[in-house]
């Protein structure tokens, strides 16, 4: 929220939407640029609809709400008021995976991903850590288009040490010879320790990557020379998610590799728990990546 009140200081252009929430969050922003805040309220789709129409008036426009809420209720009015006329409007969604676990299955964000990857012309961003977080509002304010910047809930770990973090293709964690780990989202950093697991011990040589612009997806295909094995991991339904990405990707390069997709399975879920619950359940936790990983290098 810092970094939006710097761009609005700097841009009396930026307007932020919300649905009815973020208390205890947008208050500030709120206070401090009353002009360019409004709360639409519990209506999603009116909100989706007045952010077109800022945005058709020049204004750059980003829409907060909890994943779920902004997207599947308003899939017509994102197709059709922003994506067919391309406006800059920035879909901030909080609460990605499970996230909202203890909220059971209306709050789990864990088919996001495949439903705004079918509209064209539409950025994905997936962020893992808060600094990279900072770099994606960076790349939409240097390049505005429609974008779906998909975000955690709160206080996860940072994995990035660095600043200058290009976040529009792959980036090389820990470099491997057989197996490449790469994932996307607020699951890295379970990915991360699951990979240092894997190569304390003496015939782990497994490679971790991370990627936050997953459409368009930007990778060098030189990246995969050195492998023979590919692990997607993400905490989202494997049906049309980031694993299914990748594996178009490979399949289009003509990259003859052995792939694994981790993620959750696509059937309902009447789980409720915690996120680390739910992870745990659906075989996300460290433990299982290690097991599934580890298994996999070495068939």
């Amino acid at each position: 929220m810092d970094e939006l009140h710097k761009m609005a200081s700097l841009d009396s252009n930026f307007m932020l939407l919300t649905g009815d929430l973020g208390f205890g969050v947008v208050e500030k922003f709120q206070n401090s640029y009353p002009a360019q805040f409004i709360n639409c309220g519990v209506a999603e789709q009116n909100m989706i609809g007045m952010a077109a129409g800022l945005a058709s008036e020049g204004k750059k426009v980003f829409v907060y709400s909890i994943a779920n809420f902004p997207t599947f209720r308003c899939l017509e009015q994102i197709r059709n008021d922003i994506c067919y006329h391309g406006f800059p409007v920035t879909i901030v969604a909080i609460g990605s995976g499970l996230s909202y676990g203890t909220l059971g299955y209306t709050h789990h964000a864990i088919e996001d991903i495949g439903i705004m990857r079918a509209l064209p012309g539409i950025r994905i961003l997936s962020p893992i850590d808060p600094p990279e977080v900072i770099n994606c509002l960076q790349l939409i304010n240097d390049k505005p288009m429609p974008t779906y910047l998909r975000l955690g809930k709160n206080g996860e770990p940072s994995i990035n040490n660095d600043s200058g973090i290009n976040v529009e293709t792959i980036k090389i964690h820990i470099k491997g010879k057989q197996c490449l780990v790469i994932s996307t989202g607020t699951i890295s950093d379970y990915c991360k320790v699951a990979v240092e697991n894997i190569n304390s011990k003496e015939s782990g040589d497994v490679g971790f990557a991370t990627i936050t612009q997953i459409k368009p997806f930007i990778v060098d295909p030189s990246i995969f020379h050195e492998y023979t094995h590919v692990v997607t991991v993400e905490e989202h339904s494997l049906n049309s998610g980031f694993g299914s990405i990748v594996n178009d990707y490979l399949i289009s390069n003509q990259l003859n590799l052995k792939v694994l997709n981790i993620g959750i399975p696509d059937k309902i879920s009447h789980m409720i728990g915690s996120s680390k619950f739910l992870r745990s359940v659906h075989g996300l936790d460290v433990i299982s990546l290690v097991t599934k990983i580890t298994k996999f290098s070495n068939s």
